[in-house]
């Protein structure tokens, strides 16, 4: 028998395995399919109505937003299918050449209603449909149900509420924040002394590779963008969804002039072999620059991934002092660089170029400009919206129109009379 105390470790990790993306996705989706399954026994005429457990394990996703539009594409692309299939039903049976002729229909039919990944499912309905020979039973019993497993997927969203991914998606973000770290420090070692080419050309890779980093980091935090959509437990979710995606640009950009000093840091090795890139002064403050620029970018990832405030204030203040520190180095080394270059003009450009990429870097991490960008963002996403809903109010008043003349008409008719 389990001790008690080891009860609440236990507890703890049950209830980190229960939030585990992989497994709450697997949950849902089998509560769901089986429901849908319960449901279409009772209102389908099919003895074994599998389309609807098939919906629902199609169109429940981990967000809420991901489902209902899961949910409209894959009711379009089965209706899409069968009226495919009882187009062709009408007119021939079920051959190989009849086969071939309403797969490319589906396909085709799929992309013109634009049901995205579900085009193929336009062709797999189709194929179900003619191959039966009460078509019109069996298209009336697959449209219900895709509607039974598209409505039960959806109320399962609904009831058990979805997660918000903003934990996971600032995981992912300072992740990618403490790789570069690792790199710029691999860098600032290599510098003080004479680097080999081998070795300058190994950190211009890995910063190739953190390209990689970006695309998963971006993956994430779509996922976590979509679960703050329509989601009643979120508030400001907008300013959420701004504060990571601009915190991530930054991140994204620092990452391009990284690759960029890596390559002006390999190009300085090849000129210099076997000597150091820098005089030993000038060395070590490359060193140390880098090291300061390193624990600056993890600041900043903590702090646009933080959401209690006073924990933000703590992370912004940490931020702000790294950051002056690195300034402040920054205005050293540009010194000691221009006397480097009066002495030995032979790699002023690179030596330019080292100078001009540090200093693109802590100017990406500058507070003043990331609130720049921020409430750049802010204001294009209002007025996307404010666009989106006079889109909508000139519908309406454009469906509104015909109404308003109508009611006029028969007033004046009834004044009249």
């Amino acid at each position: 028998m389990q001790d008690v105390r080891e009860w609440p470790s236990s507890l703890v990790r049950t209830v980190k395995r229960h939030r585990d993306p992989v497994v709450v996705q697997a949950l849902r989706s089998t509560v769901a399919a089986t429901i849908a399954y319960v449901v279409a026994k009772w209102l389908s005429p099919e003895p074994a109505p599998l389309t609807a457990p098939l919906t629902a394990l199609l169109v429940v996703q981990v967000t809420l937003f991901a489902t209902l539009k899961m949910s409209v594409r894959r009711v379009n692309a089965v209706v899409a299918g069968v009226l495919v299939a009882i187009s062709f039903s009408l007119l021939v049976g079920l051959t190989w050449w009849s086969l071939a002729l309403v797969i490319l229909a589906g396909l085709g039919v799929g992309h013109l209603v634009r049901v995205d990944e579900f085009v193929v499912e336009v062709a797999i309905s189709a194929m179900l449909v003619l191959g039966v020979t009460t078509v019109g039973s069996t298209a009336w019993a697959r449209v219900v149900e895709t509607l039974i497993g598209a409505v039960v997927g959806l109320g399962c969203n609904l009831l058990l509420a979805p997660p918000v991914w903003t934990e996971q998606a600032g995981e992912s973000i300072e992740g990618l924040a403490r790789r570069m770290r690792q790199l710029m420090l691999r860098m600032g070692d290599e510098v003080p002394s004479g680097t080999p080419v081998e070795h300058a050309a190994e950190r211009l890779h890995e910063a190739r590779r953190l390209d990689h980093d970006i695309s998963a980091v971006d993956a994430a935090l779509r996922q976590a963008e979509d679960s703050l959509k329509l989601n009643p437990r979120v508030r400001e979710g907008l300013l959420h969804r701004v504060v990571l995606r601009t915190g991530l640009d930054t991140l994204e950009i620092c990452t391009v002039v990284l690759r960029v000093l890596a390559r002006t840091f390999t190009d300085l090795t090849k000129q210099r072999e076997p000597e150091p890139l820098f005089s030993p002064q000038t060395g070590a403050l490359v060193r140390q620059l880098l090291c300061e620029i390193a624990d600056a970018v993890v600041s900043f990832a903590v702090l646009v991934t933080t959401d209690v405030s006073e924990s933000a204030e703590s992370a912004e203040a940490r931020f702000t002092a790294e950051l002056r520190q690195a300034a402040a180095t920054r205005d050293k080394l540009a010194q000691l660089l221009l006397e480097e270059v009066q002495r030995d003009t032979n790699q002023w450009q690179l030596h330019g170029a080292v100078l001009t990429e540090v200093n693109r870097i802590i100017d990406e991490l500058d507070i003043e400009h990331r609130s720049h960008r921020l409430l750049e963002e802010l204001d294009r996403h209002t007025r996307e919206q404010r666009e989106r809903h006079s889109r909508l109010t000139r519908l309406a008043d454009r469906l509104g129109a015909p109404m308003k003349l109508r009611r006029n008409h028969e007033d004046a008719v009834h004044r009249s009379s």
